[in-house]
């Protein structure tokens, strides 16, 4: 009795899965034609300043090719990997279904697959990747549909268009121009070998991932071509040692993908990767294409000299702002993003060494100090608390006895602002360095009027335009708004800004900081010299560990740093007038010139000094200097 109703139930639970077999392959579920009708998702794009295409995100890079155009080697590759016998099986591999049910029959869940090529379309294409029963149930059944309808060269270029290869890399084609920026059709034997090596996971064996193990897996594809017949003994061998040589290709100029990868990062932030790569997004940057292109051709040539001579570990950041507005119109991350991805314009924090002292001099403007007041440039010595001595010193070695408050600025005097920094009190100093945007390592020690302050060039750029523009701090911005796909405003930049300095204080600071400009002028000017006022400051940390160079013209300011990536000196007699400060004039004199000068306080008079004494002179004094009081 109990056999006969085990039989009754294994007999109609076998009608009931081979009518349901029957069912599914008399009739269509799956329709092949749609598949040419490829499902795009609404790439998002970005803009700049005149609403002109800069960059744009989309879901994934695909480039879909036909059978023909797929190298013998590239398909006998996947066969090795993937399907032995998938010119010859009608979609499933019975050896591979009961291996595999074993195996997840002794582990009580599914850990091993034994999908065939056809499999893996259906599962690319109609369903998911979890891995349950039911799920390979249907796998099994969409892939009977697919060898119905389809060919194998059909079903093998689908396969391979659909292929994922990690970085949203998907297809063959794309695969190679991103290992070897080649097609598809002019790979070699071991490359071939490679991408049949991502099939099994992109995650685990992507060379862009994890090169070692990519390399193993490409061998164990090549030894299986070569037991298979596809290829001989001696090109296994010679296949197996070549070194994989991955380019890593990305398209694009290596210093603009900076702007990309931030745009990129910002947005995702703000509505999340799907809405970036689907939902069709404009976004309307800041950045001036004539001007990104200026910063270019000043900073990369002089880069690239200065790695010749110290290594690829020389790099630096860049940022220009517009000064009434905050407005990135250029900014410069790297020498190559595509050898680092790390942003140095806004994510290296770096000492800003002598950049730091036109904050400490407004304030001692605001304090009731003058331009024209003299200290004494001589050897000191400091006590801290815990008794150490420290003794200040300038960067020429030297003391120069009397001098004004205008020269030292001018020519960057250590001992002088530290003596002005200890009679307005460091506390104030590092209060006041916050109003202008630098917020870190305000530590009020005496050495805080040497820039041991650390900032990145966006803070430092934002900092010092508040000369530029008049004694107002305004926060840089990239973005100026975000549009979705219909044309409707989703987001739109909020000026963040606040005045720092009266209108006279912010004068007499823009009087002093020409200065040196107009003194370097002199040595600069044959080879070109710009077509307005300019303002700026150099700055160098010890032994030239980060040289910086921030400077204004009337309408644009720009702070650049150089350094090693790893922040080591660059060496003894390395100093910002010959890193720093030849990019930013390069790049000034491109810049626009309709404003000619800045504004200066009408209620001030310029008064000729001697900038060692303080006595009012004449023009004819060789160490004569206007300033503004």
């Amino acid at each position: 009795m109990i056999l006969r109703s085990l039989f009754t139930t294994f007999f109609l639970s076998f009608c009931l899965v081979l009518g349901a077999g029957f069912f599914f392959l008399e009739n269509h579920w799956v329709d092949c034609s749609l598949l040419e009708q490829e499902a795009k998702a609404c790439p998002s794009v970005v803009l700049d300043d005149q609403g002109n295409e800069l960059a744009r995100f989309e879901l994934d890079r695909r480039e879909l090719i036909s059978y023909p155009q797929i190298p013998d080697v590239v398909v006998k590759a996947f066969v090795a990997a993937e399907d032995h016998q998938f010119f010859n099986h009608t979609g499933f591999s019975i050896k591979g279904i009961i291996r595999s049910a074993l195996v997840n029959l002794y582990n009580g869940r599914v850990v091993q697959g034994a999908s065939t090529i056809t499999q893996q379309v259906a599962r690319l294409l109609y369903l998911s990747h979890e891995r349950t029963w039911w799920r390979k149930i249907k796998e099994l059944f969409v892939a009977l549909q697919l060898e119905r309808q389809l060919s194998k060269e059909q079903i093998l270029e689908l396969y391979l268009n659909n292929m994922y290869f990690g970085r949203g890399i998907y297809g063959v084609q794309a695969a190679c121009k991103r290992f070897w920026n080649k097609s598809v059709d002019q790979v070699v034997l071991h490359e071939a070998a490679m991408l049949a090596a991502v099939a099994k996971s992109a995650r685990f064996y992507s060379p862009l991932n994890a090169p070692l193990t990519a390399r193993r897996r490409r061998n164990v594809v090549l030894r299986s071509m070569c037991t298979l017949g596809f290829i001989g003994k001696h090109e296994f061998e010679e296949a197996r040692e070549t070194p994989l040589e991955i380019e890593d290709y990305i398209p694009g100029n290596p210093i603009r993908l900076y702007i990309q990868e931030w745009v990129r990062a910002w947005a995702e932030n703000k509505w999340g990767k799907e809405a970036l790569y689907s939902k069709g997004l404009r976004i309307k940057t800041t950045i001036n294409v004539a001007m990104q292109q200026a910063a270019e051709d000043a900073f990369a040539p002089k880069i690239k000299k200065m790695r010749e001579e110290m290594g690829e570990i020389l790099n630096g950041g860049m940022v220009c702002v517009h000064a009434p507005t905050g407005a990135i119109k250029a900014f410069v991350g790297g020498y190559d993003f595509k050898k680092s991805q790390f942003n140095r314009a806004f994510q290296a924090y770096r000492q800003t060494g002598s950049s730091f002292k036109p904050i400490l001099y407004s304030l001692a403007m605001t304090s009731g100090f003058e331009m024209d007041n003299v200290f004494i440039d001589e050897p000191i010595e400091l006590v801290s608390d815990q008794g150490k001595i420290w003794k200040p010193r300038n960067w020429n070695r030297k003391f120069e006895g009397s001098m004004t408050l205008v020269r030292a600025l001018a020519f960057s005097n250590n001992i002088i602002a530290v003596k002005l920094l200890m009679q307005i009190g460091a506390p104030k100093v590092a209060a006041w360095a916050r109003h202008f945007g630098i917020v870190r390592d305000l530590t009020p020690y005496p050495s805080l009027a040497l820039g041991t302050a650390h900032a990145s060039v966006e803070e430092n750029v934002a900092a010092f335009n508040v000369f530029a523009n008049n004694g107002v701090y305004v926060k840089p911005h990239l973005v100026e708004w975000v549009k979705d796909e219909w044309g409707r405003k989703g987001w739109d930049y909020e000026p963040v800004e606040q005045r720092v300095l009266d209108t006279k204080t912010n004068s007499k600071m823009v009087k002093a900081l020409t200065c040196r400009l107009i003194f370097s002028k002199q040595f600069y000017e044959k080879k070109g010299w710009l077509q307005s006022e300019a303002i700026g400051k150099s700055g160098s940390t010890n032994e030239a560990m980060t040289t910086w160079f921030v400077g204004s013209t009337p309408e644009y300011t720009t702070a650049i740093y150089v350094g090693r990536d790893d922040n080591k000196p660059m060496g003894k007699y390395v100093y910002a007038s010959s890193t720093a400060f030849p990019i930013w004039l390069n790049f000034a004199k491109q810049l626009p010139c309709t404003k000619k000068n800045f504004y200066y306080d009408p209620e001030l008079n310029p008064v000729t000094i001697n900038w060692l004494t303080g006595r009012q002179t004449s023009e004819h004094d060789p160490a004569m200097v206007t300033i503004l009081q």
